[in-house]
C-alpha cells in the first residue's frame, strides 16, 4: 500500500536558527540529501506537502511541495519529523495507527487508510527507525560523520572516466565523474570515502578533493583543498574546505578556511572569510541565539550561516558562530558570534530595509540563472517581516 508523506517542521526555536523562518527545515541538508529526500526514500514516494509556519506557504524553490499549515490527515500516510533523517527503507507498515522512534524520541506517526491524523495518538503501536535524529542545526555538521560517507557509495554508479592528468589516491573505482569538466592536476583522494561530482561540476587545477564529498550539480571548484563535505548545486568553492554542508547557490569563491559550517543558500563569503571551529580550551562548543545559550556537545563547531547572508572581506567568525538569513557583515574584523537576521553590518542594531534587501535579491539570483518572480518576491517580504518582527512581550 502507497502512503502519502507530509513533512511536519518543529516549532520555531534557538537552535533552528539561523533558519527557522527563511525556509522549511525539511530543506535543510543532512549528508548528501537534503532530510525531505531522506524521508521520500525511506517511505518510497514523493512528499505530498510540508507543514511549516504559514508564512512559509508558497515556498519558492523547484522541486518543493506545498507548504502549509499543519491539518488533518488522511490515511494511508506517514508524516515525518523535519528533525530526522532516515536511513534505508520503511519496513512494512502495521496496519493500525503507528508512532515512528528513534532511540525512544518520536520522530513521526504513520496513518492506516480509513484513519485521520490530527496530532499525537496515545495508542498508538511502536515502529522503530534508523537514522540521525537532528537536535538543531548544528547536527547537520555531525550528520556528515554519520552519513556522508554511505550516501556517497550508493551514489557511485555509472562514471566516465578518470579524465587523464588527473591523480588518484587510493581507489579509482570510488571516483564518479559525470560529464565533469576537471582540468589536469586534480587530486582525488579516496583512501577515506568516495569523491561524487554530479553532472556540469567544473574543477581547476590545484583542487585537492578527500573524499567522503559529494558536489551538486554545476558547482565550480577554484583551487584548494576540500573535503568531507556535502557541497550543493551552483556553487563556487575555493580555499580550505572541510566537514561542511552548502545547501546550493552559494559563493566562498576566494581563500579563507570554512570548517564544520553549514551555509544556506545565496550566501556569498568575502575573500579572506575564515571560521574558527575549536575553541582555545578545546571544550565544547556553546551556541548564543538572541540571548539564549545552547549547548551542543560538539568539540568541532564552525558558523551557521542563514540564506542570502554576507561577509565583507576579512571576516574572521569565531567558533559556534551564527549570522542570521539576509545580514551583511562588514563593520568589523571580528563581528559578534549571533548577528541577527537583516543586520547591516553586524556588530550594531542597525538592519537593512525590506527594499535594500529585495534589490540585492534582483541583483544575485540572475546571476545563477535564477528568476526572481512575484511569487518569490512575496515569500521574501513575508519572511523579512517574520524575522523582523517585534520581540513579544
Amino acid at each position: 500500500m502507497t502512503h502519502a508523506l507530509y513533512l511536519l517542521d518543529p516549532d520555531p526555536t534557538p537552535a533552528w536558527a539561523p533558519f527557522a523562518g527563511i525556509r522549511p527545515l525539511c530543506e535543510l541538508r543532512a549528508g548528501a540529501h537534503l532530510v525531505r529526500e531522506r524521508w521520500e526514500t525511506f517511505v518510497g514516494t514523493e512528499a505530498t506537502g510540508i507543514f511549516a509556519l504559514p508564512h512559509l506557504a508558497g515556498f519558492p524553490e523547484a522541486g518543493v511541495p506545498a507548504v502549509e499549515a499543519r491539518r488533518a490527515v488522511q490515511g494511508p500516510a506517514v508524516i515525518g519529523s523535519s528533525t530526522f533523517a532516515p536511513r534505508g527503507l520503511a519496513s512494512q507498515l502495521p496496519d493500525a495507527p503507528a508512532r515512528l522512534i528513534h532511540d525512544g524520541i518520536t520522530v513521526g506517526w504513520a496513518v492506516p487508510a480509513g484513519q485521520t491524523w490530527t496530532g499525537p495518538v496515545g495508542n498508538a503501536q511502536a515502529v522503530n527507525v534508523e537514522g540521525v535524529l537532528l537536535r538543531g542545526v548544528h547536527d547537520l555538521v555531525s550528520a556528515l560523520d554519520q552519513l556522508l560517507r554511505e550516501d556517497a557509495i550508493r551514489l557511485l554508479g555509472d562514471s566516465d572516466a578518470v579524465p587523464k592528468g588527473s591523480i588518484v589516491v587510493g581507489d579509482s573505482a570510488w571516483v564518479s565523474v559525470r560529464e565533469a569538466m576537471i582540468e589536469p592536476g586534480v587530486i582525488f583522494d579516496t583512501r577515506n570515502g568516495p569523491v561524487v561530482l554530479e553532472s556540469g561540476v567544473e574543477v581547476r587545477s590545484g583542487t585537492r578533493l578527500e573524499g567522503p564529498l559529494w558536489v551538486g550539480a554545476n558547482t565550480r571548484l577554484v583551487g584548494g583543498p576540500i573535503r568531507n563535505s556535502a557541497v550543493g548545486p551552483w556553487c563556487v568553492v575555493r580555499g580550505e574546505l572541510s566537514t561542511t554542508t552548502m545547501l546550493g547557490y552559494a559563493n566562498k569563491s576566494h581563500d579563507g578556511f570554512v570548517g564544520h559550517s553549514v551555509l544556506g543558500r545565496w550566501v556569498n563569503l568575502g575573500a579572506g572569510t575564515i571560521t574558527s571551529n575549536l575553541k582555545s580550551t578545546y571544550g565544547p562548543v556553546r551556541l548564543h541565539v538572541n540571548g539564549a545559550d545552547l549547548e551542543t556537545g560538539h568539540q568541532f563547531l564552525g558558523s551557521l550561516i542563514g540564506d542570502h547572508a554576507k561577509t565583507a572581506i576579512g571576516t574572521l567568525l569565531d567558533t559556534g558562530s551564527v549570522v542570521g538569513a539576509g545580514a551583511n557583515v562588514f563593520d568589523g574584523l571580528r563581528p559578534p558570534k549571533y548577528v541577527p537576521p537583516f543586520a547591516w553590518g553586524g556588530a550594531g542594531s542597525e538592519r537593512m530595509t525590506q527594499q535594500k534587501f529585495l534589490e540585492i535579491v534582483e541583483r544575485v539570483l540572475p546571476r545563477r540563472n535564477v528568476e526572481v518572480t512575484d511569487p518569490m518576491r512575496s515569500y521574501l517580504r513575508r519572511s523579512f517581516e517574520w524575522l523582523t518582527r517585534p520581540p513579544r512581550p
